[in-house]
This record gives structure tokens, C-alpha cells and sequence, in this order.
């Protein structure tokens, strides 16, 4: 079966800094997605893999723009360390709000004195990714996932 809107598609993949070469994600376990704009994968792998069928491989190098983003440094806040509780840790994840007013995860990037330095910017943003990627498993998704906009089962979604 070839890859086409609405295929629930299995890919093992590992994705490395293009510019350091260092690895970010081992994809120990698969990635399953429902492929045809679904936004659950980033355009330029749905583009890359139309039409292809298990066993394809494939390298892609995907700028920042066609992965998580350019840095916003907008996103990065100076808090005053009185406002958080007692163990905040660099590393720490929390939920704000941006200027827009609305939910956003801030990263604990760093503690000063009496100041805590968050970001907004996902890790991965400003970053030029290299995609290694094996079609292990191509099949027709359910009217079930179509409906939810994603593929349910092992490696999917759960509810």
C-alpha cells in the first residue's frame, strides 16, 4: 500500500542536530502517524513520504522554519524567584501565559540570585534537524482516527 491521505503510517526514525551531528532522538520506540495534513507530523516528512511504501528510507535535513521554529526571543521572561515555590529547578517545566494571554510551557532555563530565567521557546526551536526515517508499516487508518485526526493503538493515541 502506498502512503496517501488518511494511511495510518509506522516510521522508525532518529533525529540528529544537522549542525552538531549530535543525537536528540533515538526513536527507541516507532512513531505512528495519520498521514494527509493532520498536523501530526511536519509537512516536509508528510511530503517526502506521499506516494512511498514500506521499506522506503530516507535522510531529510529540515531547517528551523520546516521543524519546531525560529527562536522567539520574546518568549524568554525574568521572573522574580519569590513568585515560584520552594525547588524550582533549572530544567523545571511550568505553564504560564504568553502576551497573547494565552496557555504556554516556560523551561526553568536558568537561576540568579533572585531571578528566574524562563523560556518559551520550544528546546528544539532555532535548530536545523536531520530526519533518518524507514517506513516500517503503511495501512488504510480507521473512520475512527480519521474522525479524532489521529491513528489510535500501539505507538498512537490512547484515550
Amino acid at each position: 500500500m502506498k502512503i496517501q491521505k488518511d494511511s495510518a503510517v509506522t516510521l522508525r526514525y532518529k533525529v540528529t542536530d544537522a549542525a552538531t551531528q549530535k543525537p536528540i532522538d533515538e526513536g527507541r520506540a516507532p512513531m505512528v502517524y495519520l498521514h494527509g495534513g493532520y498536523d501530526n507530523t511536519f509537512p516536509k516528512i508528510e511530503a517526502a513520504l506521499e506516494g512511498k511504501e514500506t521499506g522506503f528510507q530516507a535522510t531529510l535535513n529540515l531547517q528551523p522554519e520546516d521543524a519546531f521554529g525560529a527562536r522567539d526571543e520574546s518568549l524568554v521572561r525574568t521572573i522574580p524567584k519569590s513568585e515560584f515555590p520552594p525547588g524550582v529547578k533549572v530544567g523545571g517545566q511550568l505553564e504560564g501565559r504568553n502576551d497573547q494571554g494565552e496557555p504556554q510551557v516556560f523551561t526553568v532555563m536558568k537561576i540568579k540570585g533572585p531571578q528566574v530565567i524562563l523560556d518559551g521557546n520550544h528546546p528544539l526551536a532555532g535548530k536545523a534537524l536531520k530526519f533518518s526515517l524507514t517506513v516500517t508499516g503503511v495501512r488504510a487508518a480507521t473512520e475512527e482516527e480519521i474522525a479524532h485526526r489521529h491513528v489510535h493503538g500501539e505507538h498512537g493515541h490512547h484515550h
